[in-house]
């Protein structure tokens, strides 16, 4: 049976139920209602879930907006506030580490910059709001996409089923076959460098306190979490390390990668232990050439991969869901084509420049500290005791890391659409 054009351009559907993927969709339903149907294709949507040691630095911005959609309040005691974060610059052998730049981890009083939260917690909540809300979640990919002969994007999915609709998103991760299949280019360079992350029990609080050194081989971050595990208090770790030396150290057992952690750790928080054991990931730069094609919207990886180094991956992301679901929505209230082109360009625009600025300038933190030049290092200690003795610079660094700069989306004001 033929699909008619009229119930075809009420459907979205939204490849890959990640983070951004499940996000963009809740927002969507939330503010269509029954009048839109809107699908979640994705085969990692069926079985349990996969252990994951990722956590997140969900920034004040895109926690506004988790709360607009009803799901920070399923997160809420899975979660750790930042209340301060503290950068040192030193090398590994250093039995001293100074402090060069500290923040007070508050945009305003009471709100903390930024929440850590654990990517399982994240994902159980998104998707119980999503099937409360009436999100149609299929366990399957997305084949293809190609605009019809009736104006309509023919998604092919994995199943072998067909079904037009007005606006494909992908949200397919880095390695997006539908960005390719589109013919959209890619610009960027993989890093001599890979993420390792993992959960690390210790004996005393963290405080809510974030920890950078920044290390001759990249920054090794000590993130939040919280508390419990064996020794009662927990904290997430993201070391970058020289992808050479990555697999001799997922090699070692358990007692000597504790010792490796704990060169880097240090002894503030007392004892350590590893609650798990580590993954390691490459690192890589990269952005779409564009953010859009025909009735097609690349969405968080998909559109921009950073450096972890500011911890902004994710937020980018969420603010890719708040730019777009307002396009989309105000489109729709007007009675437009939802992934017309008039929608798609005004995403694109609100998104594409931000977007290249986070990437410089987190590609040029990296090279910045990732060595071990001394007049470098010289430079870079001098700008961070600079920034630290000027408050009103360090506030407006606070408010752009919790993504509260101009022309913000209504979402990530905490406004609902």
């Amino acid at each position: 049976m033929m699909q008619s054009p009229e119930s075809a351009s009420r459907r979205i559907v939204i490849a890959g139920g990640g983070v951004a993927g499940l996000t963009l969709a809740v927002a969507l339903k939330q503010a269509l209602g029954e009048g839109f149907r809107i699908i979640i294709a994705d085969p990692a949507l069926t079985g349990p879930a996969r252990a994951d040691s990722r956590a997140y630095a969900v920034a004040a911005a895109a926690r506004n907006m988790l709360e607009a959609l009803g799901v920070w309040r399923l997160v809420e005691t899975a979660s750790t506030p930042m209340t301060e974060m503290v950068i040192t610059d030193s090398r590994t052998s250093d039995l001293v580490r100074p402090v060069f730049l500290s923040f007070d981890g508050e945009v305003e009083p009471g709100q903390p910059f930024a929440h850590m939260v654990e990517n399982g917690a994240l994902m159980a909540a998104l998707l119980q709001v999503s099937r409360a809300n009436g999100v149609e979640l299929r366990a399957e990919g997305v084949r293809s996409g190609a605009v019809d002969d009736g104006g309509m994007t023919a998604v092919s999915f994995a199943g072998g089923e067909s079904l037009d609709c007005a606006l494909l998103v992908a949200a397919d991760g880095a390695r997006s076959k539908l960005r390719e299949q589109a013919g959209i280019g890619w610009v960027g360079w993989s890093y001599p460098q890979s993420g390792i992350v993992a959960t690390i029990g210790h004996e005393r609080p963290h405080e809510g306190r974030a920890v950078e050194h920044f290390l001759p081989s990249g920054p090794f971050a000590i993130l939040p979490l919280p508390d419990g595990g064996k020794l009662g208090h927990r904290s997430s770790i993201v070391w970058t390390e020289a992808s050479e030396n990555v697999p001799a150290l997922l090699a070692l057992d358990d007692s000597d990668l504790l010792l490796e952690v704990e060169r880097r750790f240090g002894l503030e928080l007392g004892e350590i232990t590893m609650e798990n054991r580590p993954g390691a990931y490459p690192l890589s730069f990269g952005v779409a050439r564009r953010f859009v094609g025909e009735r097609l919207a690349l969405l968080g990886d998909a559109a921009h991969v950073i450096h972890p180094i500011a911890g902004q991956g994710l937020n980018l992301g969420l603010k890719d869901v708040a730019a777009l679901a307002e396009a989309i929505v105000d489109a729709a209230r007007l009675g437009l084509d939802v992934g017309g082109s008039e929608v798609l360009e005004d995403y694109e625009k609100g998104r594409r420049f931000d977007t290249v600025a986070m990437g410089v300038v987190t590609d040029g933190l990296n090279r910045l500290f990732s060595n071990d030049s001394t007049p470098l290092r010289l430079a870079r200690d001098l700008g961070l005791g600079l920034v630290e003795r000027m408050p009103g610079l360090k506030r407006f660094f606070i408010r752009e890391a919790a993504g509260l700069g101009e022309s913000t989306p209504r979402l990530l004001k905490g406004e609902m659409l």
